[in-house]
């Protein structure tokens, strides 16, 4: 999984976790902390990075050791069957379901969702924003790239990765 951080308008790392956490430690504190916004590229969504090596990640329930989280999962009685079938039983079956499902691209309209979240948290205030997002739902690349023109170019071309796809 690969996340990506902007300081203001400009991206300053893109890696997994750890390698923006890192990249994160060598910087001084931003001035306002909404300075700083960090996204999971997969789904487009802000996420919390814990910058310093020493923060500590609340657990919930589930296996400690994985960052497992217990959640209820409604099935029929024969779906139940087949996972409980197989190797390692029916979590690690869903989990393993769940990781191949979340490696596979995005359809288009996953992929417009993705860069519409990622947009409206950090270039919302923008001239041409609604007119952007109009654009990546259409699926109209030159139409989003003449509504983004202006635009500091790390949010426009992010913007264009995660809706387009390039």
């Amino acid at each position: 999984m690969t996340i990506t951080a902007f300081l203001k308008h400009d991206l300053i790392a893109r890696g997994t976790a750890d390698e923006v956490a890192a990249q994160l430690r060598l910087l001084p504190p931003p001035e306002r902390a909404g300075d700083l916004l960090v996204f999971e590229d997969a789904t487009g969504r802000q996420i919390d990075l814990p910058a310093h090596e020493n923060a500590i990640s609340p657990r919930g329930r589930g296996r400690p050791a994985l960052g497992v989280k217990a959640r209820e999962v409604t099935l029929l009685p024969r779906q139940w069957d087949w996972l409980n079938a197989q190797r390692g039983g029916a979590s690690a079956t869903l989990r393993k379901v769940v990781d191949a499902a979340m490696a596979q691209v995005p359809s288009s309209g996953q992929a417009h969702d993705n860069a519409c979240r990622f947009l409206s948290a950090i270039a919302g205030d923008l001239p041409g924003f609604e007119d952007a997002v109009r654009e990546i739902y259409q699926d109209n690349r030159a139409g989003y790239d003449a509504c983004t023109s202006g635009w500091p170019p790390a949010l426009r071309d992010h913007g264009r990765l995660l809706g387009f796809g390039a």
